[in-house]
């Protein structure tokens, strides 16, 4: 097992249609307007950008994030990373009633030496790390959307 790969699974609730969430994500200039743990995002042209987060470890994540798929009617939006991380993201989309089922998946492998060197013992903390940036992330989210 390679301790320094991360598969991240994570379904977010949000009260509002598929198009205006589909709309928020897509936006990622957008993203440090309503999820704390997300610094800054730099774009670089119409289809990348880089990405700085930041959660509750003292320590900052860049990557470099490039559209893979962006697909409304499908409601799926996808990306390759580079950096810090190397892999990629998706969130697919599904109504549900009034509301929306984001699901987010992440497969990624850190490749700074720390992160590297801390794989083993820091694998939980990550992991918890992780799990606080995805729950201040919908928070933020639904906050965001429903004020627009």
């Amino acid at each position: 097992m390679d301790w320094s790969q991360y598969r991240f699974h994570s379904e977010w609730e949000l009260p509002a249609p598929p198009a205006a969430v589909f709309a928020a994500l897509e936006r990622a200039e957008n993203y440090p307007l309503w999820w704390p743990q997300v610094r800054a995002v730099t774009p670089v042209d119409d289809r990348s950008g880089v990405i700085r987060i930041r959660s509750t470890l003292p320590y900052d994540i860049t990557f470099t994030a490039r559209e893979a798929r962006r697909d409304p009617a499908a409601g799926v939006l996808e990306i390759a990373m580079t950096g810090d991380l190397d892999g990629w993201a998706r969130w697919t989309l599904d109504a549900t009633g009034p509301g929306t089922r984001a699901c987010y998946d992440q497969e990624v492998r850190v490749t700074t030496a720390l992160l590297r060197r801390l794989a083993v013992p820091g694998r939980p903390f990550f992991r918890a790390n992780h799990a606080l940036m995805m729950r201040a992330g919908r928070r933020g989210l639904r906050t965001y959307l429903e004020a627009v």
